[in-house]
């Protein structure tokens, strides 16, 4: 069974309470029968294993039993460290990761925080990952670039252990991002602290109600503009800080009494080290766009990511490095020069 297909099971098991069971079944080859109910294993070895203080974490979101031990083992951490007191509901679902209303603890200013928590890495769906990694460093589990010879073996060949090591760098780049760009005055959650499987940053909009993501609404031709231009700004905040979105649309940009928030940074690329990175750019503005245009904007994405991109300094052409070139080849030697007319 491929992993599409455990996406498509993961809440029917949960509500079930069979997905510790059907997920052993899967991978040692079993037939499938129902199995009697009995006490989560992931939940009860967690638990076994830890002092008093997280083994006393119970939360009021009502999980499921496989929902349950994930998260145990995703936010104990948190609540051993007093960065959280309590998870009170799921506020949002998805192939790669669901987030969680938290009451934040004493290590935290706000009364609210948000824990993004990665699904296992056999559940995750992310595709064409590898047009992200290109350029990027790998990251450990405290954001620090990785030059162990041994780990980055493991990850080349992809091994149990290596892709263990790529999850987490996935999720270290988010991080490691939001941390940037709120230094840097971006409209992005305040991040907090980062765990084996989770992010715990800013939750945006109030005690009942979470904030809905601009695809969710319709603006008001007025405010539309208002929002649009603080959207442009924030690219191009993320464009001087040496950072591409990604993913960037309506769909992750939260909004919250007159404010909009830009989230789900783990594909964050940046511009000088990813030869895909102008389409990319490019991607992300006409997405902007398009939601825009059908709250009435008259805007043009192709000439205005043109702008944006140029603007920096950044071609939207790839250049190709000397290296590359052949100086015997007439056509390389006219490459060569062209690239060094357009510097000039």
């Amino acid at each position: 069974m491929n992993t599409d297909d455990y996406l498509q099971l993961y809440d029917q098991l949960d509500d079930e309470e069979q997905t510790d069971n059907y997920l052993d079944r899967a991978r040692r080859g079993r037939p499938s029968g129902r199995h009697p109910k009995q006490p989560d294993r992931r939940t009860r070895k967690f638990v076994q294993a830890q002092d008093d203080s997280r083994a006393n974490f119970q939360f009021t979101y009502k999980a499921a039993r496989f929902e349950e031990g994930w998260l145990l083992d995703s936010l104990g951490d948190f609540y051993e460290h007093q960065w959280i007191a309590d998870v009170l509901r799921r506020v949002k679902g998805g192939k790669e990761a669901s987030v969680y209303q938290c009451r934040g603890g004493t290590a935290t200013e706000a009364k609210y925080v948000a824990a993004k928590v990665y699904r296992p890495r056999e559940m995750r769906n992310l595709r064409n990952d590898h047009l992200y990694r290109e350029g990027r460093d790998d990251l450990d589990d405290e954001g620090k670039q990785i030059l162990d010879g041994g780990m980055l073996h493991a990850m080349q060949k992809k091994t149990g252990y290596g892709r263990k090591l790529l999850h987490q760098s996935w999720i270290a780049y988010e991080f490691t991002a939001l941390q940037d760009l709120y230094a840097a005055g971006a409209d992005v959650p305040r991040p907090y602290t980062m765990a084996n499987n989770a992010i715990l940053m800013d939750y945006i909009g109030g005690a009942e109600a979470h904030a809905p993501a601009l695809n969710e609404i319709s603006l008001e031709a007025s405010e539309a503009k208002i929002l649009f231009e603080r959207v442009l700004h924030n690219i191009e905040l993320m464009l001087a800080n040496g950072r591409i979105h990604g993913d960037l649309s309506a769909y992750n940009i939260l909004y919250w009494e007159g404010e909009i928030t830009l989230i789900d940074f783990p594909q964050v690329i940046a511009p000088r080290e990813n030869n895909n990175a102008y389409l990319i750019f490019r991607r992300d503005v006409t997405r902007v766009c398009e939601y825009f245009i059908h709250q009435g904007l008259q805007l043009e994405p192709r000439i205005l990511a043109d702008k944006l991109w140029t603007g920096h300094g950044y071609r939207t052409r790839q250049e190709v490095h000397p290296r590359h070139l052949d100086a015997d080849d007439p056509q390389d030697r006219q490459l060569w020069q062209k690239q060094q007319k357009e510097e000039g």
